[in-house]
């Protein structure tokens, strides 16, 4: 069985309180239980992490190679800001594919780049929670 690792980031946790109008009204709790509910009708081990904590993520992928079939990544702001998340990348060597839940390149211009997608091999955007689920497809 595959194991996946999926990574939340920074402010993930805020789900269903943080811009319902933008991220929905489902909370990170709910978000946790359809990704694991979705690897596991796909035969996929799903292991989900979230933190606020630039250094704890790219600890998280460090820690992910030799481990982790793929990683299923959403860095949150880091996205657009953090160097060290796409280091911590390139060097676990693990296939990565990149999710947003919102179309971050229909949002304000900063929003537009992307460190994490230069390590992916895939990213998915604007898709909801269902972005996950075709993140975890990529890898069944």
């Amino acid at each position: 069985m595959k194991r996946i690792l999926v990574i939340n980031g920074v402010n993930l946790n805020m789900l269903g309180v943080r811009e319902p109008d933008k991220y929905g009204s489902r909370s990170y709790s709910d978000l946790k239980s359809f990704i694991k509910s979705k690897a596991k009708e796909l035969g996929l081990k799903a292991v989900v992490a979230q933190s606020n904590y630039e250094g704890k993520i790219v600890e998280i992928i460090q820690k992910a190679a030799g481990k982790y079939d793929g990683i299923v990544i959403n860095a949150g702001a880091y996205t657009h800001t953090s160097i060290a998340i796409l280091d911590a990348l390139k060097a676990a060597n693990v296939p990565a594919v990149e999710v947003h839940l919102t179309d971050i390149y229909a949002r304000e211009d900063f929003r537009r780049v992307s460190y994490v997608s230069m390590a992916a091999q895939k990213t998915i955007c604007g898709k909801g929670f269902e972005g996950y689920e075709e993140a975890l497809k990529f890898f069944k």
